[in-house]
């Protein structure tokens, strides 16, 4: 077992925080905004999984990657890490793709 798969998801992050900060599209633009709808989406995603997980339609995959860590059965703790990576990344799109339309429309 490794934190390969954590710390590639930790460094994504900073990533998208560094685009996000550079250009101001969400959380920098309204912070308190950003990251109510951050949490939602998050936990949105982790009782989506705690359902499939439930009713067997998910399980964890046992990879050398991954720290081996369980915040529940079959939940590896890299999950919310990667679910918030996800939502943060499609925020950054949308809003990306609102400010290049009110740009052009201008």
């Amino acid at each position: 077992m490794s934190a390969a798969y954590l710390i590639l998801l930790l460094l994504s992050l900073l990533g998208v925080a560094l685009l996000d900060r550079r250009w101001r599209l969400f959380v920098w633009r309204a912070p308190v905004t950003a990251v109510m709808v951050l949490v939602s989406g998050v936990a949105f995603f982790v009782l989506w999984d705690l359902f499939g997980i439930a009713n067997g339609h998910f399980r964890q995959a046992d990879g050398p990657w991954q720290l081996g860590v369980l915040l529940a059965p079959e939940l590896p703790i890299e999950e919310p890490v990667f679910l918030l990576l996800l939502c943060w990344s499609a925020m950054l799109l949308w809003c990306a793709a609102v400010r290049l339309l009110e740009r052009r429309q201008r």
